[in-house]
């Protein structure tokens, strides 16, 4: 890896599986590679599905103060936000200019979003072409993602491919970085991987109480009626997000109890709860502390723009020339 790029929705709280399936990942990218580490609140991807205007701004600068309270260093990666660099949006237009609307109308995500709304905006659709400028306007050559994303990444490396064919050779065709050891949260519906647009989530910030109050509606193994049947923990969304967040010794002696019918699963509930208030904590009181001083936040997101802007800006010159575009003179 020499320049990774990846970025997170302002389009609601950020939550545990965020933090556990990405952020902890971004947390150590950022050890190896420093300010070629580039994450982004990409807040004009927010804009793709109804949303509200006037919770946006309050939104992303709580997206950035959430990361940073996670782990994030400023200190060592580039943070800022999408909607700072305006060659994103202007290489998404050169970049949808050569992608065909099959490609697009192929997208998973665009087929399941689109399926959920009445009116489906033309910005949806051309989501993954914005992606693709995100990552390409700095000429990363890795993008950590989920695997949801892989389809994505893969349309990004068929842009740079056509674009490079038919103009010139200017992108890389970025690698997608799929962090085996990264869980795939459950929602604590049981029902899906846990996603802001489903409302099935744990926030990072959110208050202790309400999150037992979750945590005890998580399904358990279904074929466990009474508190003497024996369960599977197999069966159970309770254990699953147990093993992410315990130790492995402690699953494992609470699944041969469970087996056994010598634990009840409130006992569980409440082993995963103190297990999830470990890693919340320190995040919740890193995030008051910055809370205390917004301007410190403000700082990191304009030195990351500040920070990225040029190279942005080069790209984009490259890219302006390379499509015939008649210059301005100096």
């Amino acid at each position: 890896m020499k320049r990774v790029f990846s970025g997170i929705q302002p389009s609601g709280e950020i939550h545990i599986g965020n933090y556990l399936g990405a952020i902890r990942n971004w947390i150590k990218l950022g050890e190896k590679l420093g300010r070629d580490a580039i994450f982004c609140i990409v807040d004009y991807h927010a804009i793709t599905v109804p949303y509200d205007p006037e919770a946006l701004a309050k939104r992303t600068f709580e997206a950035a103060l959430v990361n940073i309270a996670a782990g994030l260093d400023p200190e060592k990666v580039t943070l800022f936000v999408q909607s700072h660099v305006p060659e994103h949006t202007e290489l998404a237009w050169v970049f949808t200019t050569q992608t065909p609307v099959g490609d697009l109308t192929r997208m998973t995500q665009y087929k399941d979003k689109a399926a959920r709304q009445v009116s489906v905006g033309a910005g949806l659709l051309m989501y993954p072409v914005l992606q693709a400028a995100d990552i390409l306007i700095y000429k990363a050559d890795t993008v950590p993602v989920g695997e949801d994303q892989l389809q994505h990444i893969e349309l990004t490396r068929e842009i740079a491919r056509r674009f490079n064919g038919r103009f010139k050779e200017i992108f890389p065709e970025p690698q997608a970085f799929v962090d085996p050891n990264a869980p795939r949260i459950p929602g604590i519906d049981g029902k899906a991987k846990m996603s802001k647009s489903v409302g099935n989530t744990i926030g990072l910030l959110e208050d202790p109480k309400q999150i037992w109050e979750k945590i005890r509606t998580i399904p358990d193994d279904p074929a466990r009626i009474r508190l003497s049947d024996p369960g599977e923990p197999e069966r159970s969304t309770v254990f699953t997000f147990l093993k992410y967040v315990a130790p492995p010794g402690m699953v494992q002696a609470l699944a041969e109890e469970y087996r056994q019918a010598g634990v009840g699963t409130l006992v569980i509930k409440r082993i995963l709860f103190q297990e999830i208030m470990k890693i919340l904590e320190p995040i919740q009181a890193r995030a008051a502390e910055l809370r205390r001083d917004p301007d410190y936040v403000w700082d990191v997101l304009m030195e990351g723009a500040k920070r990225v802007r040029p190279i942005a800006q080069a790209t984009m010159e490259e890219v302006r020339q390379a499509i015939g575009l008649l210059r301005p003179r100096s």
